[in-house]
């Protein structure tokens, strides 16, 4: 990897792991306050609208900002239609989704989600109005000013939820805090990025893109819809505690998966696309990024599914431990989404948007069907389902890459199967520390320590080299903190 690649992606990906984590940091804050002041109901009524948020967020898109990333002379022209057409389609989506809300209310059998639906909707304007800016960061791989954007106005959405929440407001709190995060943003983009719109539109541009976009689009909505497929099904047929069970087992699930899908491949994509066409350096690059992140992801995920009940009782309390299974399985899930992810990003970045739409099709299919299989032995049958329909996927698309990369089946397996072995005696341990103490607060401490202590000594044996690595940009960084200070 060339010094000035290697340093911009060194620079993405820290920038990336300061602005998922500091997220992270202030939604763990805000989030134990929350789950302490609402219940199960309101964390369900918000769950049950959230999937017409992302499903809109998603077709307002229209994958037009991975194009525009990916094209390398994008000019005013093609920032401008992209920027008014993402308008007129948000706009669209916003008055249908407004006169729908009744029948959404229906659906759940929840009148209350009639107001509350055509309040959180006005997000899907606010997200219209700064996909340019957005796109305008990641082209020129400025995830710094990125990750001061997304904690401040993480934060700011925060402190209002609680402060509603704290008033009796109830899920109305959630619904705000929804909202406010994506107009800070929306302000805090514009601020940074000084980008103007200007009189410009071309449908020659819009043209251009769909044969790329419209694959993504598709890969999107899927993407949408499957990721509240349960909600739905659980917001039609079961209580909304349960609903709300399995939002705030997602959610602890998301803290983590979703951090490494943007930190070690959301950042990888623009890194990506500068090198797509030359597949010695690509495959070279694509396996340390992979080794990289399994040596994260595998210790981390095993870990969480075996802390799942000291955990959700420390940090939620008692009334939130009957989500525990439903976090356990979604954290098995989620053991290869990263590298998953990884895998798409790889062909996304060559082109090969049709293949990724396909890789998802397939992947959704198979969640169908072990719905429509398990669908009548509960909710934890359709999650191990799931469970399972991930794994495959995740094997389908390493013969995908295959194909299209040449990249042997034996070294991506060998780039993550030690990891597995890593994650897995890590985890042992902490199974074996949970007969042995029994209250939950000492148990959570004492497993944490302990898969600290271990996670770190495995490093030093086995991956001595990048132990190392990390061991040298911390002292770096520490240097130079010390050296500003002075």
């Amino acid at each position: 990897m060339g010094d000035d690649l290697k340093q911009k992606m060194l620079s993405a990906m820290t920038w990336s792991t300061v602005d998922r984590f500091g997220q992270q940091a202030v939604q763990f804050v805000i989030g134990l306050i929350l789950a302490r002041l609402l219940t199960p109901d309101d964390y369900g009524l918000i769950g049950m609208v959230m999937v017409f948020v992302s499903l809109s967020t998603a077709l307002v898109d229209g994958g037009f900002g991975q194009a525009l990333i990916r094209k390398q002379n994008a000019d005013e022209t093609d920032y401008n239609t992209v920027f008014y057409f993402n308008i007129v389609i948000s706009l669209f989506l916003y008055i249908i989704l407004f006169f729908l809300a009744p029948f959404i209310a229906i659906f759940f059998n929840q009148p209350q989600l009639i107001n509350i639906s055509r309040v959180i909707f006005i997000a899907i304007l606010f997200n219209a109005l700064y996909l340019i800016p957005v796109a305008k960061m990641v082209r020129n791989l400025d995830y710094k000013n990125g990750a001061k954007i997304n904690i401040f106005s993480v934060t700011c959405s925060g402190i209002a939820g609680v402060t509603m929440a704290f008033n009796g407001f109830g899920v109305w709190s959630l619904v705000a805090q929804q909202v406010l995060f994506h107009f800070f943003r929306m302000i805090c983009l514009h601020y940074f990025v000084k980008w103007k719109p200007r009189a410009i539109f071309s449908i020659k541009v819009i043209r251009n893109f769909w044969s790329f976009s419209i694959n993504l689009l598709g890969t999107y909505i899927l993407n949408m819809i499957f990721n509240y497929l349960y909600i739905l099904i659980l917001g039609k047929f079961y209580p909304k505690h349960e609903v709300g069970y399995y939002t705030q087992a997602n959610k602890l699930n998301e803290t983590t998966n979703t951090s490494f899908q943007s930190i070690l491949v959301g950042s990888t994509y623009s890194l990506l696309v500068k090198i797509q066409y030359d597949d010695e350096r690509f495959r070279r690059i694509f396996r340390e990024i992979a080794r990289k992140i399994s040596i994260i992801t595998f210790p981390i995920m095993l870990v969480l599914i075996i802390v799942a009940h000291p955990l959700i009782y420390v940090l939620l309390t008692e009334k939130w431990i009957a989500a525990v299974p439903y976090f356990q399985l979604l954290c098995f899930a989620s053991l290869f989404a990263p590298l998953y992810g990884l895998n798409i990003s790889a062909l996304n970045s060559r082109g090969k948007s049709k293949i990724t739409f396909k890789l998802e099709i397939i992947k959704k299919a198979l969640i169908l069907l072990s719905v429509v299989i398990c669908f009548h032995f509960g909710i934890i049958a359709m999650l191990i389902g799931y469970v399972f329909s991930c794994f495959i996927a995740y094997i389908i698309s390493v013969l995908y890459l295959k194909n299209d990369l040449n990249h042997y089946i034996k070294n991506q397996i060998s780039d993550f199967i030690g990891c597995i072995g890593i994650g897995i005696f890590i985890a042992a341990c902490d199974f074996g520390l949970s007969f042995l103490i029994h209250n939950n607060h000492v148990l959570l401490g004492t497993q944490i320590v302990t898969s600290g202590i271990l996670y770190i000594l495995s490093m030093k044996l086995f991956y001595s080299e990048l132990y190392n690595q990390v061991l040298e940009v911390i002292s770096g960084k520490l240097a130079l903190l010390k050296k500003k200070m002075i």
